[in-house]
């Protein structure tokens, strides 16, 4: 089982299949919109998460539309895409405000809730983790621990009562890697790598070095220790909850 999260979701290019800007559509109204918006979608698939955080806000600045979906899904991206290029502070705030929005509106759209519920407990859960690091009492970075547990129980929940079995077992695994989190002695915590947002092993995009998330920083194979894997421990029970094991 993995310490530190991974975010399937968050990794793959975004497609932006959500977005049709062609002639009559009232989504596209604005044309320059809509080719900012195809920059991004492009520059998503070389991982340039950089250009699409840019290519969102220009087409944010432009788009007209009476549909607040089609604003809210850019909005995501554009914090998805911040995540990823290491703007967590950014990110943290817009998905907040975002999630905030979506969450007073009966008829907010229930894919990007999802996402952005997904989205807002990944930056909880990175901010957690460089907050211990920064030695941050335990009653701050509790706060930002627990509400990325809350969600993700809730988007396991969710899914698993849609049938979406994929999704569940991913979201139940992001519970586990909260609850361990939590758990975690700091010296365990500073013996691993940072986690990472990226794919795989990273493109050249973070500074883990080809490492993925979650490995200790032990040189070569004969250092004679066994990085944990659950920092729950053997005695410690079942996670909370009672989600995953």
């Amino acid at each position: 089982m993995r310490i530190a999260m991974l975010l399937a979701w968050i990794a793959v290019p975004v497609a932006f299949a959500f977005y049709h800007f062609g002639p009559g559509q009232e989504a596209a109204e604005n044309a320059q919109a809509g080719a900012n918006l195809r920059l991004a979608s492009f520059q998503s698939t070389q991982e340039d998460w950089a250009a699409v955080d840019a290519h969102c806000s220009e087409a944010l600045a432009l788009l007209k539309s009476e549909d607040p979906t089609v604003e809210q899904r850019i909005r995501l991206e554009r914090a998805k895409a911040r995540l990823l290029s290491k703007q967590l502070p950014a990110a943290y705030n817009d998905l907040t405000a975002l999630l905030e929005e979506l969450e007073s509106d009966d008829k907010a759209d229930a894919q990007v809730l999802e996402q952005t519920r997904a989205a807002m407990a990944s930056a909880e859960y990175y901010l957690t983790w460089l907050l211990r690091l920064e030695g941050a009492p335990r009653d701050m970075w509790e706060l930002e621990i627990e509400a990325a547990r809350q969600k993700y129980r809730l988007l396991a929940e969710q899914a698993t009562e849609a049938g979406d079995q994929e999704a569940a077992d991913q979201y139940t695994e992001d519970l586990e890697a909260a609850i361990r989190l939590a758990r975690m002695d700091l010296s365990e915590l500073e013996a691993l790598d940072l986690p990472c947002q990226c794919k795989g092993c990273c493109g050249g995009n973070c500074n883990c070095k080809g490492k993925k998330p979650g490995k200790g920083k032990g040189k070569g194979k004969g250092n004679g220790k066994k990085k944990p894997q659950d920092a729950r421990g053997a005695s410690s029970g079942p996670p909370a909850d009672g989600i995953g094991s």
